[in-house]
């Protein structure tokens, strides 16, 4: 039997919270990934550490958010802790490895587009792990092509964030990078849901799993304050707000060679050799 999915239950206000969500987590992971792009190696890991879980933890609530407004008028959906709880490492990890990528190769070319398309498939991993924590009587199909097409969204949106990330051009900047990050986790989500529908068992059986209200209390805390954490890193750090830093090693800049910078250097001597040259032989004929 076919079910009848509503995924706007609450109206508009589970999806601009979903987006907002996903907006600010995309902001604070993004500013400590150009954070770690103004600091020397030995701090570049924990930067970008901390990017990563910024991220993960807000697209992961992003999606549970917007799912709160996802019914099936026939049956009641339960969770399952341990499934949801994974797609968050999930995000977290796949997301790092894109945005280690970046930050240490820089955000252009190979690098770039292995860490969007890394990134991408985080968000979109997540998604559909968190998508198989549901529990009800009955079960999931999607459409092969709409999937398709929310994963390419997924990793479009987060190599356009991530390039935009890597140009350290201050605080305004990076506020567009975290909207276009926030595109692709809604983008990304509700595509995804437009992908699926629901077919439900003939026979009534009880499901397992944790409700969506016994879910909500750990979901929003521990992302939340974790989010919360990393904002009051952003705002007590200089650095992360301006974008520049007072003086920054050109040798700890990605994607500059090091041989660059010995030309550089050895450009700018004054060649006094000559001088000293010339004055000694202008001396010589009085010594005669």
């Amino acid at each position: 039997m076919q079910g009848t999915v509503d995924g706007f239950s609450y109206g508009l206000v589970t999806p601009v919270v979903a987006y907002l969500m996903a907006c600010l987590g995309g902001a604070l992971g993004l500013r400590c990934t150009t954070r770690s792009m103004l600091v020397s190696n030995s701090w570049r890991p924990g930067w970008l550490a901390l990017g990563s879980a910024a991220i993960g933890s807000g697209i992961w609530t992003m999606h549970f958010i917007a799912m709160m407004g996802f019914k099936v008028k026939q049956a009641p959906i339960h969770y399952d802790k341990a499934i949801t709880f994974a797609s968050l490492g999930v995000a977290i990890v796949m997301v790092g490895i894109g945005i280690f990528i970046v930050g240490y190769k820089g955000a252009r070319g190979t690098a770039l587009m292995t860490g969007g398309a890394i990134t991408g498939l985080g968000i979109a991993s997540m998604h559909y792990l968190g998508m198989a924590g549901m529990r009800f009587n009955g079960k999931l199909e999607y459409n092969t092509v709409t999937v398709a097409v929310s994963v390419v969204i997924a990793v479009a949106a987060a190599t356009a964030a991530l390039w935009a990330a890597g140009q350290v051009r201050g605080f305004l900047w990076s506020v567009g990078a975290s909207l276009i990050m926030g595109l692709a986790v809604t983008g990304m989500h509700y595509t995804g849901m437009a992908a699926l529908s629901v077919h439900l068992h003939s026979t009534a059986s009880p499901s397992s799993g944790d409700s969506p209200a016994s879910l909500l209390a750990p979901m929003m805390i521990g992302p939340l304050a974790f989010l919360l954490l990393a904002g009051v890193v952003v705002l007590f750090d200089p650095l992360m707000v301006m974008g520049k830093p007072a003086w920054t090693p050109a040798e700890h800049k990605p994607g500059v060679p090091a041989r660059e910078l010995v030309s550089h250097a050895t450009s700018r001597r004054p060649t006094l050799r000559p001088r000293r040259h010339a004055e000694h032989s202008s001396h010589t004929p009085q010594n005669h």
